[in-house]
């Protein structure tokens, strides 16, 4: 097992090589992408509000914080990767945005909301002389274990640089913008995907009442202009083999859709399909277990066609 830490050290360092990185939130993306980390060779102090994930973060070679304040108070880079922006927003008040010290950076690369994003940035700045970046992935649990996550950074670029030798470890980290572009970005991709899950779902159903061959379809869909990471990706891998274990969950999906679509509205712009589409997913969350994976969405939308209660 791994040290536990509850102390503190009194300087940043200015070598990225030797930086200490903080890791909060360590689930299903966070525990492959902490892991990275260590196996690159960084020291990584890591918290969770689960005993068991701290636990197989220190199997790993992991150092072990018995408070997120703790794991933030030794770290010079502290990553976030908590499920929404109230989660992140009651971790740093509730003691490690006083553990921070003046010339760390904070990283959220949780799915937050942009424009919480920014005002959450400018405080800590103020108050506590403190960089925070946005830099939310995709590429689901696959990509964390491989680090070939697409990374959308939204932040200054001293600081985005200064991270930089820390992202490239989990994937391909892009600069989007300032401070927010990057949750902005993330929520953006994630309304498409949703999208694109939900029609294709439709498509495929229709397909197979009509008599065609599901593999048939997705082959000839793969290699046309119909073609998208739902085809490519999704019905393969996980609703054909009717696992259902993206790892990603239908109500993470949701929630990102919602900020999109929050965002459109906060801006003066339509989003009728994605509002449409956060419609329908909100059906399926009420129908659907409440930790179904978000590829679950297409047994819901074959269950339309079966009797109520009925899903296949």
């Amino acid at each position: 097992m791994s040290e536990t830490v509850g102390g503190a050290v009194t300087s940043v360092s200015d070598d990225p090589a030797t930086e200490t990185v903080a890791f909060v939130g360590l689930g299903n993306m966070g525990a492959p992408m902490s892991r990275r980390l260590i196996d690159a060779g960084h020291r990584v102090i890591g918290f969770d509000m689960s005993d068991t994930a701290v636990e197989r973060f220190a199997d790993v070679g992991g150092v072990a914080a018995a408070s997120a304040e703790s794991a933030a108070a030794e770290a010079d880079i502290t990553i976030l990767m908590l499920p929404s922006s109230d989660v992140v927003e009651a971790v740093l008040a509730g003691g490690l945005a006083a553990a921070l010290r003046p010339g760390a950076v904070v990283v959220d690369m949780s799915s937050s909301e942009p424009m919480r994003t920014r005002a959450l940035a400018h405080r800590l700045g103020d108050e506590r002389g403190v960089k925070l970046i946005d830099a939310p992935v995709s590429g689901g649990v696959r990509g964390a274990v491989n680090g070939t996550l697409t990374v959308m950074v939204g932040g200054s670029d001293a600081a985005v640089g200064r991270t930089l030798p820390i992202l490239e470890v989990l994937g391909r980290p892009t600069r989007v913008g300032e401070v927010g572009a990057g949750h902005a970005l993330k929520a953006l991709n994630n309304l498409l995907s949703a999208t694109h899950l939900l029609v294709t779902s439709e498509a495929i159903l229709a397909g197979q009442a009509f008599g065609l061959d599901a593999d048939v379809m997705l082959s000839v869909i793969n290699g046309s202009s119909g073609r998208s990471g739902s085809t490519e990706n999704k019905w393969p891998n996980f609703i054909l083999p009717q696992t259902y274990d993206s790892g990603f969950a239908l109500s993470l999906m949701l929630k990102d859709m919602r900020i999109a679509t929050d965002l459109a509205r906060q801006l003066g712009l339509p989003s009728r399909l994605g509002e449409d589409a956060v419609s329908r997913w909100s059906e399926a969350a009420e129908v659907l277990a409440p930790a179904a994976d978000h590829t679950e969405i297409a047994r819901w939308v074959a269950s339309i066609a079966t009797p109520p209660g009925e899903i296949v």
